[in-house]
């Protein structure tokens, strides 16, 4: 026990101890922290649909009807019509033939990777992926070439100098830390050019990005693009699991060979009747995803204002880059004090030296209490002698010019102005304006890599119909006799 206590101690030097904060309540915008009234600012709840009412009714049903576990893995006695159902959904939804839902991200994340590349084989992987990516890369056995950060140019050089035996590029869509977007067309381009396999995890992106909260896959006009899209259901869908969406053939074979997804006990069928009526509130109600765009530029332009050198963008996940980890420690808990909570991120999350509050924004927020946020960080960083304008810029963002959001049919402040008075529940208004789809791509010029490809560029999928839903084979809304809410 000596050597553990030593470790401890040097951690807690360093400025690296982690400890539970006891949160009570719903994922809401504001929460008691630890018996305290704080505006919570660090949840991946993005869209506020953990304790929706429908979501939460679903959940409470399912419980009744096939009880709070699933028993047993996928592959023996642990799938559900249930199960069947979200799946049959999420593959509509993501624009895939099949969907395979998984316990936990992490689990979909080691388990896919582990299924398309081992021994022999080549994986690509953008240097801030998440653990989860990193960790199924490790656990592969493959070799991993860890390429710059969203720079297409040098995963080109690294693919023209390694590579062996199949090859796999692997990459999050909305990087978790900084909230910035993977150049997405131009790495599917370069994995089309040299024969590999591209797999995206959209766990940030989804509810976020594209039309309709479909994804930076969608965004990007690359519907059926992908061999494999990562999802989570507990960020912006509220509840709990992951899925891989695919083609018919591609989830047959994850079925055969992801271990995570073969050894684990199937996704708790409460959590997946959640998720599903989440996915339901998501494609009924897409100004959720606006709100939440609205709610990301009105923070930013706060911190901005209060001297932060964030960017003027609609990404919901802002970070406070401070450097040193005892300096973020303390400006995360000086914020506590005056009501606002944002996590401190420090190493291994992130790499030495920036050290963060990474604050995120959620649908269910006002904009009164995000300005009120605002304020509050930039009062607590000069309390504490941290000059808000010497902090870290983070890496630049996509941002949407006025001339590309024209185009899309709304003028460059439209989610604020719009917004700005709105109530948040906006299902109950009913004159709400007609939602203006996404751009397929921001992307100004093609990607051209060392090895010329003569492929077309893909033609963006049609969206899913309610037709469509309702002549699923799975009658979820019959087997909870009477589950929705008004």
């Amino acid at each position: 026990m000596h050597e553990i206590e030593e470790r401890l101690a040097e951690l807690e030097r360093l400025g690296l101890s982690r400890r539970l904060r006891l949160v009570s309540g719903p994922q809401g915008p504001t929460v008691l922290l630890e018996g305290r009234p704080v505006l919570l600012l660090c949840s991946n709840n993005y869209l506020g649909l953990a304790d929706h009412p429908r979501v939460r009714e679903a959940a409470a049903a399912a419980a009744m009807r096939w009880g709070v576990g699933a028993g047993s893995s996928r592959l023996v006695s642990g799938t559900m019509t249930i199960h069947g159902r979200l799946e049959e959904r999420l593959a509509e939804f993501e624009g895939s033939e099949a969907c395979v839902l998984f316990g936990s991200g992490y689990l979909a994340n080691i388990g896919v990777i582990g299924a398309l590349a081992g021994g022999g084989d080549t994986i690509f992987s953008d240097e801030l992926n998440h653990a989860s990516i990193v960790d199924g890369c490790r656990l592969s056995r493959a070799e991993v070439v860890v390429y710059r950060h969203r720079d297409v140019e040098h995963l080109d050089w690294c693919f023209a100098r390694h590579g062996r035996g199949r090859r796999l590029i692997v990459t999050d869509s909305v990087f978790s830390m900084d909230g910035d977007v993977a150049p997405l067309a131009e790495i599917a381009a370069l994995a089309d050019c040299y024969g590999a396999r591209l797999m995206v995890d959209e766990a940030h992106a989804t509810g976020s990005l594209g039309p309709g909260g479909r994804g930076a896959v969608a965004e990007a006009g690359l519907d059926g693009e992908i061999d494999v899209v990562v999802g989570t259901l507990g960020k912006a869908l509220g509840s709990y699991g992951a899925y891989a969406c695919a083609s018919t053939e591609m989830v047959r074979y994850l079925l055969n060979t992801a271990r995570s997804l073969i050894f684990s006990t199937a996704p708790p069928p409460p959590a997946v009747a959640g998720a599903l009526a989440a996915l339901d509130l998501l494609r009924e109600r897409p100004h959720r995803v606006e709100r939440l765009r609205s709610n990301a530029r009105v923070l930013r332009r706060a911190l901005a204002a209060e001297g932060f050198p964030v960017t003027d963008s609609e990404m919901q996940i802002v970070p406070l880059i401070v450097g040193e980890e005892n300096a973020a420690m303390r400006l995360c808990q000086e914020a506590i004090e005056h009501g606002v909570f944002a996590q401190a991120i420090r190493p291994p999350t992130v790499p030495g030296g920036t050290s963060r509050l990474r604050l995120t924004v959620m649908a269910s927020h006002t904009h009164s209490e995000l300005e009120l946020a605002a304020g509050v960080f930039g009062a607590a960083a000069r309390r504490l002698g941290l000059a808000p304008e010497a902090m870290i810029a983070p890496p630049v963002e996509r941002q949407e010019s006025a001339a590309q959001l024209q185009a899309a049919g709304m003028s460059s402040d439209y989610g604020v102005e719009y917004f700005s008075s709105a109530p948040f529940d906006l299902e109950r208004d009913g004159d709400l304006p007609e939602v203006a789809a996404a751009p397929a791509s921001w992307s100004q010029e093609p990607f051209v890599p060392e090895r010329e490809r003569g492929a077309a560029e893909p033609d963006a999928a049609p969206a899913g119909t309610a037709a469509a839903r309702l002549n699923a084979p799975f009658d979820l809304e019959r087997e909870l006799s009477g589950a929705r809410a008004a």
